[in-house]
């Protein structure tokens, strides 16, 4: 049995909190929320109110045990891009895209 979060629409680059999800992926919960709490990256702060709520969906929704928790899986996708324009020299214009994400935690037990 596995419990999972979602987070939709993140205003962060899915290439950045790649980096993140790499970090925590295949760790029990307890050494991933230390791995989250010392990274100096934007898309830590995401990912560990992710992973606490995946946590909280498997000991409330699926009465798994918390201390047996790892996390399985975790994956991220581009969200919609907000295009915006900056003007330039010469009457040009150049093209912003802010990039947003849509970040899935999927906690199991451990057998």
């Amino acid at each position: 049995m596995a419990a999972k979060a979602q987070k939709k629409y993140i205003r962060i680059s899915p290439r950045k909190v790649l980096i993140v999800c790499d970090l925590i992926r295949g760790k029990d919960v307890s050494s991933a929320t230390a791995i989250l709490t010392q990274t100096p990256k934007a898309a830590s702060e995401h990912l560990l109110k992710l992973l606490k709520s995946a946590v909280a969906n498997a000991e409330n929704n699926h009465n798994m045990d918390p201390d047996n928790l790892y996390v399985s899986e975790t994956y991220v996708g581009p969200g919609p891009t907000i295009k915006r324009i900056r003007p330039v020299s010469r009457g040009r214009a150049h093209r912003i895209n802010k990039r947003t994400s849509h970040i899935t935690i999927v906690v199991a037990e451990r057998e």
